[in-house]
């Protein structure tokens, strides 16, 4: 661009479109890190966001809890406990369906396994 030749101090930018996970009832807007099940914004811990964008982008697939554990707090301990991820879910879950307890979607514990996101 004949702009950036005569200008070489000036920053190029583009725009970066929102990225948006729909699913039915349940909107994620990852740009402004907001949540909305049903038409309710539902507050997240950074934790509890980080699990719904992981299982959302993977709905329909077991995730395992070692997949989730190195996912989501980025390391990898030989005795997984599963209890920490269990705990960090249930709040998920209880905020998600407090919101909209006629959701469209679940978070199915996949018994010694892990867990799986499923659209009905």
């Amino acid at each position: 661009m004949e702009v950036f030749r005569k200008y070489p101090d000036f920053q190029k930018y583009e725009i970066d479109y929102a990225h948006i996970i729909s699913i039915p009832d349940l909107e994620i807007l990852s740009d402004q890190r907001k949540v909305y099940c049903g038409k309710q914004e539902v507050s997240l811990t950074a934790k509890e966001y980080n699990l719904l964008c992981y299982f959302a982008v993977n709905e329909g697939r077991v995730l395992t809890y070692e997949q989730i554990y190195q996912k989501i707090w980025g390391n990898y301990v030989q005795d997984i406990e599963n209890n920490t991820i269990g705990s960090h879910v249930c709040k998920l879950k209880e905020k998600l369906y407090k919101a909209c307890p006629d959701r469209q979607f679940e978070i199915r514990c996949v018994r010694e396994v892990g867990y799986c996101f499923q659209a009905k």
